[in-house]
């Protein structure tokens, strides 16, 4: 089924037969579809006109695709840009290490259209439900504020700034204080199914989370042998 509006994807490919091939079907999709082949053209035509999502292959001659990841999340003006990583090294450290930085899912070389397909319209629906939320999603405990229409915490008035994934998380724990999840609960919500869940993964986010939030750090409470919990 092609896509009724146009969504605009940015493929960072430098492997000509895959950057073709990915580029064919998503454009057959009715995506509109841009392409580079080095992490520098990356930065430039994202920094100049973020796209909807970027398909990053991690494998990038002078700057790679994790460092690309971390400089988008660093700024701003990107720090939105939904981010699939491409890549044919299978080991859990490099997955885990791309979704820390802020990335939103991975596909795996060689990979199918169908799968392909599917992810990207995965992360793009997910994207486009928290950019319309509406402030009667605004969650409010403590001196903590949630506002997922506007991508927003704020900590005692002060804004404070977290990746894509720790928002998901902090939004996913506190929209239902007082309940305990488990690390693949967590992981489930924010990513959906098919990931690979390890206690570094989902813990490294709580460390990440506590620390930005300072003295509301407190509120997400570790829960021993089970999860984490948000105190109501």
């Amino acid at each position: 089924m092609v896509v009724s509006s146009k969504r605009r994807i940015l493929v960072v490919e430098d492997e000509e037969e895959i950057l073709e091939l990915v580029t064919y079907n998503l454009t057959k999709e009715g995506y509109e579809v841009d392409s580079v082949t080095s992490g520098e053209d990356a930065l430039h035509n994202i920094t100049a006109s973020p796209p909807d999502l970027v398909l990053l292959d991690l494998m990038l001659p002078g700057v790679d695709g994790l460092e690309v990841c971390k400089i988008l999340k660093r700024k701003p003006e990107t720090e939105n840009v939904a981010i699939i990583m491409l890549t044919a090294r299978s080991e859990e450290a490099d997955i885990v290490t791309g979704l820390e930085l802020g990335a939103d899912d991975y596909i795996t070389k060689p990979f199918s259209r169908r799968v392909l397909l599917a992810r990207v319209k995965a992360v793009l629906r997910r994207s486009e439900e928290e950019n319309t939320a509406s402030e009667m999603d605004m969650i409010r405990i403590h001196d903590l504020i949630v506002n997922p229409g506007r991508h927003e915490v704020l900590v005692d008035g002060e804004q404070v700034s977290l990746t894509l994934t720790e928002f998901r998380v902090l939004h996913f724990l506190a929209n239902k204080p007082g309940w305990v999840f488990t690390r693949s609960q967590i992981v489930e919500a924010v990513r959906g199914d098919g990931y690979p869940v390890t206690d570094r993964s989902v813990d490294v986010q709580i460390v990440g989370l506590r620390k930005k939030l300072g003295t509301a750090g407190r509120y997400i409470e570790t829960v021993r042998g089970v999860g984490y919990r948000f105190v109501e």
